[in-house]
């Protein structure tokens, strides 16, 4: 590990040298000039008028022209990542033959792995049998190449997974739908796969094929698909996804398909599916009418029955058996509370007070306790549960003779660190995977099972990526403005001194009840923690580490709560001596864009408490997100911009309308992806556009591969990655090129 280098803070010349000739070059390559002062300052809260919509053209020549000139700009400016020394040590990373191979799916005792690497850079699906897996180094058996099948379509296919037709324990599993995306967008092709044969099935022989789109399917039955999205634009939603469920024959034309159930345009999505659970056939319909509110009918002897339950409520079944999760109180039980029911009799009760005595909690939220989450096997119900985003569990045993579910035992883990369960085989038995690790531990991997979670054998573990000697985790709290204990893990050296010198870099995101936990990341320790900064990873309101509660105290007019939280955990390193503001830079992606963007505008953040900022596929124009791309599905969190919720808040947090020519801000580079369908581009170009119309600095990269995750193979996600972090060192430390 290296030594904590002997770093001072920069001064304020070479703060506001670096700004002015940053503003200097941006305006040189702005491209398009001719913006008068009035017009550069569009749009405001009051003043609507949009004069950047034409970078909403995802790819308009002008748009792309535009782009390219901005990424020339960035890399000028901060350096080829390819030419960095990280990037070869993250790529090495990201492609290294010790990474753990996990078991995606058992498929008629074989097990399935999907894997990229330096050879395979968009990787290969292949299997091998449980005794191969156990060895160092398996003899696997290639199903499926994207390389080569990439080669032979020419087209940059990304793997999108795959849904395996299921006709009970006792009949083999041959069949596959396979989802492909160009480039890595949520639009994906989907096409039926033999996989005893490993080829796909031409629809000539009568194998399904659905048509690039953000389709939903699943199989009814071996002959019978039900697909939803692949029927144009009248049948999507408002947010872009499916609509309506049809029902498609096998060897029809796709126009034949016949439509068995629609929701309304302002849905957020419409679904169907079927699948067995426990020797149990169930066929569901789900309307999704909002991001957190949605309709499940079951069908029964006389047809399709809604089941009674909120609509906020999420449910999900185990054999016989009704789970539901709350997000709001319901006949007497918290939200947040765990609720099970047998499924023919909560479906048959007359009413509300009849499903009262039915149902039985079997996990009840504290303030400091949360569900994350839960695992089936056969015989157990496996709970993830949050205390103070420590994690627990608890395993719950099926009694069939009594009907009920039985606590057997729990266990807790250790701050800092974290271990996730998952079924091998759900529906054949209780054998579960268990991946631990912690921000400074290696992931591992064992294999146990439910019914004795101690007893595990030991299958890979990784090698150290970085040299973590030296460090340490903590876990503090941070107060926020109304008073809220907001948590947070600091990672740094054990001798770091506390005089505001070390750089540090703040990571959140606080939105759609999204837990943040432990984890170990390669790429962090690599490319900053071995360097003596230090990482913080923020746990703000929004997210879900105390159940429905921590996030809907966020929700739409309540948004300013998460970025009170993330200031107050900025200002509390501050105040505890762990960085500085010229020191302390922060990152989030997606919603966690819209945060960093936020902590741009905000006189409350800014330059104030930080010294650099990335921002990556964010949400960025509170105006327009809900007519671009799959935004209309997040009016349920943020608010409907065509209504009040306008002026009563969403101007408030909308960075894009916020930016004004006197803002004192610090040094930002933005990332984004051309192909990402899911947050546009726009948002992103608009708002650097308009910050070098403004003469404000700002740095802006855009992957024209990705998706919404920005990157499509390895390569890429070296090279953004690199980006990001040669960005923050040279800034945070003032030492080289971007400073």
């Amino acid at each position: 590990l290296a030594a904590l280098l002997p770093i001072t803070a920069p001064s304020a010349l070479s703060r506001s040298a670096f700004a002015s000739s940053s503003s200097r070059s941006l305006l040189r390559m702005s491209g398009g000039v001719g913006f008068s002062s009035a017009e550069a300052v569009l749009p405001t809260r009051s003043d609507l008028t949009d004069p950047r919509v034409w970078l909403e053209d995802v790819e308009g020549e002008e748009a792309l022209t535009w782009v390219k000139e901005r990424n020339t700009h960035a890399l000028s400016a901060i350096g080829q990542p390819e030419d960095n020394p990280l990037y070869s040590r993250l790529l090495d990373i990201m492609d290294s033959k010790e990474k753990i191979p996990y078991i995606g799916r058992v498929l008629n005792g074989l097990y399935y792995n999907f894997w990229q690497d330096e050879q395979h850079v968009r990787g290969i699906w292949r299997r091998c049998t449980l005794d191969e897996y156990r060895k160092d180094s398996p003899a696997w058996e290639v199903v499926l190449d994207l390389d080569k099948l990439g080669a032979e379509d020419g087209v940059s296919w990304v793997w999108g997974g795959s849904t395996i037709l299921d006709e009970g324990p006792d009949v083999r599993k041959d069949r596959a739908l396979i989802a492909l995306s160009r480039g890595g967008a949520d639009a994906t092709i989907a096409r039926e796969f033999d996989l005893d044969a490993k080829r796909f099935i031409p629809p000539e022989e009568g194998g399904f094929e659905v048509p690039e789109c953000k389709s939903r399917f699943s199989y009814k039955s071996r002959d019978v698909l039900l697909v939803g999205g692949a029927f144009g634009e009248e049948e999507m939603t408002s947010s872009g996804y499916p609509k309506s469920v049809y029902e498609w024959q096998r060897g029809a034309p796709l126009t034949d398909a016949v439509k068995v159930y629609e929701g309304d345009k302002e849905d957020v999505s419409v679904g169907g599916y079927a699948y067995l659970d426990r020797g149990r056939r169930y066929e569901m319909r789900h309307r999704s009418v909002t991001f957190y509110t949605g309709i499940y009918e079951l069908l029964r002897a006389g047809g399709f029955a809604r089941v009674p339950i909120p609509e906020d409520a999420d449910m999900t079944t185990f054999g016989d058996t009704l789970l539901v999760t709350l997000r709001s109180a319901w006949l007497g039980h918290k939200a947040g509370s765990l609720l099970a029911a047998p499924m023919d009799e909560f479906m048959e009760a007359a009413d509300e007070d009849a499903r009262r005595g039915l149902l039985r909690p079997l996990f009840e939220p504290t303030e400091t306790r949360s569900l994350e989450g839960m695992t089936e096997t056969k015989n157990y119900l496996i709970l993830s549960i949050l205390s103070d985003v420590v994690e627990e569990y608890e395993f719950h045993r099926y009694d069939a003779k009594e009907g009920r579910f039985l606590l057997e035992r729990a266990a807790k883990g250790e701050m800092g660190a974290s271990a996730s369960v998952s079924a091998v085989n759900a529906q054949d038995g209780d054998a579960v995977w268990v991946i631990s690790d912690g921000y400074l531990k290696p992931t591992a991997l064992a294999l146990s099972d439910a019914s004795a979670p101690d007893d595990r054998e030991p299958l890979k573990a990784l090698t150290p990526f970085f040299d973590a000697t030296g460090l340490q985790v903590q876990q503090h709290f941070a107060e926020s403005a109304d008073g809220t204990r907001v948590p947070y893990f600091l990672i740094a050296r054990e001798d770091m001194p506390l005089d505001g010198s070390t750089p540090t870099l703040l990571y959140g995101y606080g939105g759609f009840e999204i837990s943040l936990t432990p984890g170990y990341s390669a790429n962090v320790g690599a490319a900053w923690l071995e360097k003596g900064y230090a990482y913080v990873q923020a746990n703000i309101r929004g997210g879900g580490e105390y159940g429905p509660q921590w996030h809907q105290a966020a929700l739409k007019e309540k948004r300013n709560k998460s970025y009170e939280d993330f200031e107050a955990v900025a200002a509390d390193l501050i105040r505890r001596g762990v960085t500085s503001a010229p020191r302390l830079g922060c990152q989030g992606g997606s919603n966690g864009g819209l945060l960093t963007g936020n902590m741009l505008t905000r006189p409350s953040a800014g330059s104030t408490l930080f010294g650099a900022i990335v921002c990556q596929v964010p949400l960025l124009d509170m105006r327009r997100f809900h007519k671009l791309l799959a935004g209309a599905s997040w009016m349920g969190e943020y608010g409907d911009p065509d209504t009040g919720d306008w002026s009563a808040f969403l101007q408030n947090y909308s960075p894009y309308h916020n930016l004004s020519p006197d803002g004192s801000y610090p040094p930002i580079l933005f990332t984004t992806s051309t192909r990402d369908d899911r947050v546009h581009p726009g948002h992103a170009r608009k708002t650097v556009r308009k910050m070098v119309d403004l003469g404000h600095p700002a740095f802006y990269y855009e992957n024209m591969e990705g998706g919404h995750g920005g990157a499509a193979d390895n390569k890429q996600r070296a090279f953004m990655s690199t980006l990001a972090y040669a960005f923050l060192e040279q800034v945070l430390v003032g030492s080289t090129r971007a400073s």
